[in-house]
């Protein structure tokens, strides 16, 4: 009996310690999008907001994003992926390409939600994947290396700015409260999306 108790103990344990692990692995990454973030800058009224996150043991990518405001209708979003400075440049496509699976195109305001399996090739861009040793774990270990230091950013594109009409840098800075973002006038998408996700982290 005694050994028994130890057996479960141990178990348990065992299946805390992994849990704990699959947990740890997992990161929040937010941003705010805006022109003048973009590159080169530009004066669009427009503005979103996105969470990720990336936990690539299990390898799960969710991506939430809302945005409102562009000035002529959506064409493509996606994540780019790595800029040599922190906060700046340009960089590359990451995720899927040519846009975001089910991505809201012809919009002008619009919210997102969608989850990859980043052990599949299809969540990601080929050239990101070429550049990374070709396989969706090297692409995983860059991409989370990226993210981690704020190298990765989300995009927007529009028939106004092709090259991206919002866009902001992600990273692991607190989910902003669902008050600032209806300030911000991204309107009753991205507060709910906000405060969603404040609720699972």
């Amino acid at each position: 009996m005694n050994q028994r108790i130890r057996n479960c103990a141990a178990a348990a344990a065992l299946l805390l310690t992994a849990m704990t692990a699959m947990t740890a692995s997992a990161t929040n990454y937010t941003a705010i999008l805006t022109g003048p973030q973009e590159s080169p800058p530009n004066t669009s009224p427009a503005i979103g907001a996105a969470v990720v996150k990336f936990d690539p043991v299990s390898h799960i990518l969710e991506v939430d994003v809302a945005f409102s405001g562009l000035i002529l209708p959506s064409t493509i979003s996606h994540i780019h992926c790595c800029t040599t400075t922190p906060g700046a440049g340009v960089a590359g496509v990451a995720t899927e390409v040519p846009t975001f699976g089910g991505f809201p195109m012809g919009v002008t305001s619009g919210a997102y939600t969608n989850t990859y399996n980043t052990s599949l090739t299809a969540s990601w861009n080929p050239a990101f994947l070429s550049g990374h040793g070709g396989t969706t774990a090297g692409a995983e270990a860059a991409f989370a290396t990226g993210l981690n230091a704020g190298e990765a950013y989300l995009n927007i594109h529009s028939e106004r700015y092709p090259g991206g009409e919002i866009r902001g840098f992600l990273t692991t800075a607190p989910v902003p409260e669902p008050a600032t973002i209806a300030m911000l006038g991204l309107g009753v998408p991205a507060v709910l999306l906000m405060a969603r996700r404040r609720r699972k982290m």
